[in-house]
């Protein structure tokens, strides 16, 4: 069988995958999460579980392939530690569960989008049934049972028992006999490697005896098998073209290895992973040294075992090796790290980028490492313009852009391998400061302060450095000459005006009795300690229907309550009193008599 045949027996198949994987790809992956109930055999909770169940979990829809752990604790890994097992969702733990145990479910995803190479699900659990009787019997694998002619170099394999905890292996030349291997316990394994070969020509009779802490299983009968002549394995081959960890692989490879003296032909496996086999299952080749393959996916690792064999058995611990191909920008996975990794360029860029009016055109520089640039301007019905093809760029005016930033991979043909993103470019203004309104308050007075101008401002009093503050309104602030400051977000300036608020309430008697006694004789405005520089300069006194009855000085003894030498009558009185700035309070007091 040439090349061409070879490459016909798994073209169909091929086809299907690389397929499968560019619609796999089209698929936006964004934001994977994992499903609110993850487990769907067991359920999460289940009780009395077998300890020889499997493990099944929900399909996450773009997710190409799962890791699971098993542990004893939540998140532990202390019974299987992070496997990848492809895109499957459904294992079977070879050696079964301990019983009588909480065993706690770690799935992790591989997620595409953003970086979140992995994205773990929360454990879930669920408990084994207690063993309640000896295991049964196992069978006989590796070599089966009856099977003649037997390399003498023959490792023994067995099946699992459910519930057994361990095995005792005999091996003997006659039935029930231990001449080659005394009955003896090797744990809870599945397989023995003699130290010698077997003798040739000979029949090897088998007992293996599962066990757990109740008993053994019983009436477990002898297996046998016969060996045959002496006969030289083959060797193993290692791989020419490519090498064992070559990069930048085509997708469609002419796989070549070293010819093995004595074989017969070559056993060939090719998975995406170190445990699977998607691409060739153990597939049996003639003597040739070479075969294809069409239609690898881009950006992927390939694991190969090539086995020689003949007619004396295959080739013993021949190695894995690997190869990883170059196409595209990814993802694909790293077997250094275990992850999906991509080449695209990791990009650190604002959504919003800010400025003032008066900076346009405003010169911005690409923070990031990558071997080109491009930038766009998103107009109002969402098409793009180009406005640059450089790190730099300059915007003429707000709106939305686009940034681009990419990779070249020169293994395939300058390749770009683009990160964007979508940003806004806004414009600010110093702003004006158009009214300010001050209303007293039982503690001080209360300052709103407003501004006019198309930026993001904040306020702060009597301070240009701050504290600044997102509310233009001050509560409780002391009476007395203040600074508002309005500031834009932005650094486009800041805007300032002073106030004084020199009248109070507070200071105004409320009421006084000009009758004669010492006390209360005359209605005058007292400063309070606080009020700092206040230069009152007159009040003028009115009647409740605004009749303008006297002025008096603030540095007078103040009103008698008489006008031009006659009483007036007990009621109440109004005030306007006017400081040196032109400010101006009004109240109202009494008049008793």
């Amino acid at each position: 069988m040439g090349i061409r045949d070879n490459i016909s027996t798994i073209k169909t198949r091929h086809f299907s995958l690389a397929l499968i994987w560019v619609l796999f790809m089209s698929v936006s992956l964004s934001g994977q999460q994992c499903p609110t109930t993850v487990l769907t055999s067991p359920l999460n909770g289940a009780t009395n579980v077998p300890v020889d169940a499997d493990i099944s979990w929900n399909q996450v829809p773009n997710v190409p392939g799962y890791i699971i752990s098993l542990g004893t604790t939540e998140g532990g890994t202390d019974i299987l530690d992070e496997r990848f097992v492809g895109s499957t969702t459904t294992y079977n733990p070879p050696l079964g569960l301990p019983e009588n145990t909480t065993i706690y479910v770690t799935i992790t995803l591989f997620d595409f989008q953003n970086g979140n190479i992995e994205v773990p699900c929360e454990s879930e659990s669920f408990t084994t049934a207690a063993i309640t009787q000896a295991p049964a019997c196992t069978s006989l694998l590796i070599p089966t049972n009856g099977q003649a002619n037997v390399n003498p170099a023959t490792n023994i394999r067995w099946s699992y028992v459910a519930g057994a905890i361990g095995y005792r292996l005999t091996l003997g030349t006659s039935p029930g006999g231990g001449e080659i291997l005394p009955s003896t316990d090797l744990g809870n394994t599945l397989s023995y490697t003699p130290p010698v070969e077997f003798l040739p020509n000979t029949t090897i009779y088998v007992r293996i005896t599962p066990y757990n802490l109740i008993g053994a299983g019983t009436s477990c009968t002898d297996f046998s098998f016969s060996t045959s002549e002496v006969a030289a394995l083959p060797g193993c081959t290692s791989l020419i073209s490519p090498v064992n960890g070559a990069t930048n692989v085509p997708v469609t490879p002419i796989l070549e290895w070293t010819p093995v003296p004595g074989a017969t032909g070559y056993r060939i496996t090719v998975g995406i992973s170190p445990f699977t086999a998607e691409i060739l299952d153990n597939v049996a080749f003639p003597p040739i040294t070479q075969t294809g393959i069409l239609e690898l996916e881009a950006n992927r690792t390939f694991f190969i075992t090539i086995v020689p064999f003949n007619a004396a058995g295959e080739a013993i611990g021949c190695v894995q090796e690997t190869f990883t191909t170059l196409q595209g920008c990814g993802p694909f996975f790293d077997p250094s790290t275990g992850n999906l990794i991509t080449l695209n360029p990791v990009i650190d860029f604002p959504e919003v980028i800010s400025t003032c009016n008066s900076e346009f055109p405003l010169a911005y520089t690409a923070p990031d490492m990558a071997d080109g640039y491009r930038w766009y301007r998103i107009n109002s019905n969402g098409n793009e313009t180009l406005i640059s093809d450089v790190a730099t760029v300059s915007f003429q005016a707000p709106g939305s852009y686009r940034y681009e930033a990419y990779t070249l991979i020169p293994q395939s043909g300058n390749l770009e391998c683009p990160t964007s993103q979508i940003f806004e470019v806004v414009s600010s203004e110093a702003p004006v400061i158009t009214s300010i309104n001050v209303t007293e308050q039982a503690n001080g007075i209360r300052i709103a302060v407003n501004a006019s101008g198309s930026g993001e401002y904040e306020y702060a009093i009597d301070n240009l450095n701050g504290p600044y503050q997102s509310s233009n309104v001050f509560v409780n602030i002391p009476y007395g000459t203040h600074t508002l400051y309005v500031r834009d977000r932005n650094g486009c300036g800041v805007a300032s005006e002073q106030i004084v608020q020199d009248l109070t309430l507070e200071g105004f008697p409320k009421f006084f009795s000009p009758n004669g006694d010492g006390i209360n004789d005359y209605w005058q405005y007292i400063p309070p300690e606080f009020v700092g520089d206040i230069t009152l300069v007159r009040i003028e006194i009115y009647n409740r229907y605004g009749q303008f009855l006297v002025q008096i000085d603030p540095d007078s003894r103040g009103w008698d309550g008489t006008i031009n030498g006659s009483l007036l009558p007990a009621a109440d009185y109004w005030y306007r009193a006017i400081s040196s700035t032109n400010k101006q309070l009004t109240g109202h007091f009494a008049l008793t008599r």
